[in-house]
């Protein structure tokens, strides 16, 4: 698959998740599966008023290449600029535009999903970004539309690519839906019927089946992974080796899970430092004990994490006491 110049060796993507998938978390994922990766979502109104805690989340990891940066706004001066910002400080080989984030206090600033009420706005926005990028490629990432009244992902889609847009990431649910009820499907296949460009289908992968399926039934190039990957990267491990016509391996056992929260933990330091670090953290150790029997005692510990001694304490008190439990996805 190809992404304008950008050649990808996987059909297999980690979605961009504020709060989620940051440096750390997106190294892991990586590490496993050797997906494609996107930035959180960074202002560009922040990038171009040089706000010194914005550039930290466009750091890429070691490595991590192919990927992209996503920046969000609907301001197309701001988007053009940003963009530019954005690639200069990344490095990152493709910028993405967030017009689907549902969040109200992004969609009533007219950003995000927002934009899919607008799609004369969105397609001068996209142009914007193409024309900052310099040459590089631009992806939009978008939903089937505001509510189920005002669905039109198939012409906001063909708006996007006669901005001059690379590719198209389509959540299959509205912005008014936010993570509630089933992903429609059937609105990807129609997006990807419609448009030359690739089609990356993201909503309701999480089992190595649904990867499959989804690009099986829609036809699309790439699947996307959001929120099933919370606390557990390998599905993106499982999911991968499906899409090669592999052996899914099986999920692994909590010492596995626990080393790998480590790792994560010990990257988050080195580039967050300890308190943002150990507060992230509090929530990341509670997903990777999802699932996990008797484990309410070690989530409530989890949440009170401050320090990286008390994150040790912890993971080796849930390998000392629930080594013998089975995990999620376990028989």
């Amino acid at each position: 698959m190809k992404i304008g110049s950008v050649e990808l060796n996987t059909r297999l993507a980690l979605a961009p998740m504020a709060g989620v998938t940051d440096l750390a978390f997106r190294t892991v994922c990586r590490e496993l599966s050797g997906c494609y990766t996107v930035s959180e979502m960074v202002s560009a109104k922040a990038l171009c008023y040089g706000d010194k805690k914005t550039p930290s989340l466009l750091r890429l990891g070691e490595g991590e290449r192919p990927a992209a940066v996503q920046i969000f706004g609907c301001d197309e001066p701001f988007m053009e600029k940003g963009a530019a910002l954005a690639l200069e400080r990344s490095g990152a080989d493709i910028i993405d535009i967030n017009m689907g984030c549902p969040v109200p206090k992004v969609a009533n600033s007219g950003d995000g999903s927002a934009l899919m009420r607008d799609p004369d706005k969105a397609a001068r926005v996209a142009a914007a970004v193409v024309r900052g990028a310099g040459g590089k490629p631009v992806t939009v990432k978008f939903r089937l539309g505001w509510d189920k009244g005002s669905i039109n992902c198939v012409e906001f889609a063909k708006r996007m690519e006669g901005a001059g847009v690379s590719a198209v990431a389509l959540h299959a649910r509205t912005k008014t839906q936010m993570y509630s009820g089933a992903a429609s499907w059937d609105y990807i296949w129609q997006v990807k019927a419609a448009v030359s460009i690739p089609v990356i289908a993201n909503g309701d992968v999480f089992s190595p089946r649904d990867a499959v399926r989804i690009l099986k039934l829609t036809g699309a190039d790439m699947a996307m992974v959001g929120r099933g990957a919370f606390g557990n990267p390998w599905l993106l491990e499982q999911c991968a080796a499906a899409l090669e016509g592999r052996d899914v391996p099986p999920p692994p056992p909590l010492d596995r899970r626990m080393d790998t929260a480590a790792r994560q933990f010990e990257l988050a330091l080195a580039h967050k430092g300890e308190k943002i670090a150990c507060l992230e953290m509090r929530k990341h150790l509670a997903w990777y004990l999802k699932g996990v029997p008797y484990a309410s005692y070690w989530k409530e510990r989890a949440c009170k994490i401050s320090t990286p001694e008390e994150f040790y304490q912890v993971v080796s008190g849930i390998k000392r006491d629930l080594s013998d439990q089975p995990g999620p996805g376990d028989e």
